[in-house]
């Protein structure tokens, strides 16, 4: 089964474009289904068993918008330590730690929750 990545790619004019990939093979189009479309029309016949799973990266019973407003500020936190020479406070690290553990956990939900509608 052939694996596909979306991902959505801002351009210097702020526009939003998505970039389609498997293997070498990519394509970009003006939304998701384009770009799949796209890259697609370059599969061979034995690629063309695929499936697509989008994450829309948006809050969910499995990471709430909370966590991750919080995760956002811890790591520009982190960013701006990191680009200073410094460290995050003991408290924000195990917090950031925290939320970094939870998001794993979250993800991992979710693709079980993805298998159970799949094996159905």
């Amino acid at each position: 089964m052939t694996k596909v990545a979306i991902l959505p790619t801002p351009t210097e004019r702020g526009e939003l474009y998505y970039h389609a990939s498997t293997g070498a093979k990519h394509a970009q189009g003006k939304t998701a289904g384009e770009a799949l479309d796209a890259l697609t029309a370059q599969l061979s016949t034995e690629e063309t068993s695929t499936l697509v799973i989008v994450q829309s990266l948006r809050p969910d019973a499995f990471f709430p918008a909370a966590q991750q407003q919080r995760l956002a500020v811890l790591m520009e936190h982190w960013r701006s330590a990191r680009d200073h020479g410094q460290s995050l406070s003991m408290a924000e690290q195990r917090e950031l730690e925290t939320l970094i553990d939870a998001e794993l956990q979250a993800s991992a939900a979710r693709a079980a929750a993805v298998a159970d509608v799949v094996g159905q």
